[in-house]
């Protein structure tokens, strides 16, 4: 967002209007690279191929309607396939696929073209493996910042054999720039 900007949001405004000390960009990383989150890759169709990307925002809302959510830059090459789409998957990775992780993090490279994934009747592309996936229809996309956070509703999940959870490999977790497995051996 720029000082330019006349047609500001209720949120901008509300920023704008409240003058006090806030934490720079740098403070700010370096607070959530101290919190652990879950790994994700949000792939879905767009102009006829398969668009995907690393995403550790991707948040439950609420389980009544069954809605999720995560966050994109509005600069980053996979929002113009983010901001039309209708529907997509999100593919939340186990222990053992960093280097999927890494792939889907990394711009300019075809993310798919190393295969390791599927896509489903619908059409959306999921990742082999991966502890579960999510099928979701885009709900709302509300610019936030200098991103925009992307909910969605729910519509179907899998997994491998479709396992109950517990069932296999553990989630890949990333925390303070590292990957990580949990499971068994890390419970309190």
């Amino acid at each position: 967002m720029t000082a330019e900007r006349t047609d500001l949001g209720p949120l901008e405004r509300l920023l704008a209007e409240q003058d006090e000390p806030q934490l720079d960009p740098q403070q700010f990383k370096r607070v959530f690279r101290r919190h652990p989150a879950g790994v994700a890759v949000v792939a879905l169709r767009h102009a006829g191929r398969p668009v995907g990307f690393t995403a550790t925002s991707v948040i439950s809302v609420s389980a009544a309607p069954p809605l999720l959510a995560f966050s994109l830059a509005s600069t980053s090459s996979s929002w113009p396939a983010v901001s039309a789409a209708p529907t997509l998957a999100v593919s939340f990775l186990a222990d053992h696929q960093d280097d999927v992780s890494a792939r889907f993090a990394t711009s300019g490279l075809d993310r798919f073209a190393a295969g390791g994934w599927s896509s489903l009747p619908t059409g959306e592309p999921v990742i082999d493996g991966a502890v579960s996936w999510v099928r979701a229809r885009v709900v709302q996309r509300t610019p936030v910042g200098d991103s925009y956070l992307v909910s969605l509703r729910a519509l179907d999940a899998g997994g491998p054999d479709d396992a109950e959870p517990g069932d296999g490999a553990s989630p890949l977790v990333y925390h303070d720039r590292t990957y990580h497995r949990i499971g068994a051996h890390t419970a309190l």
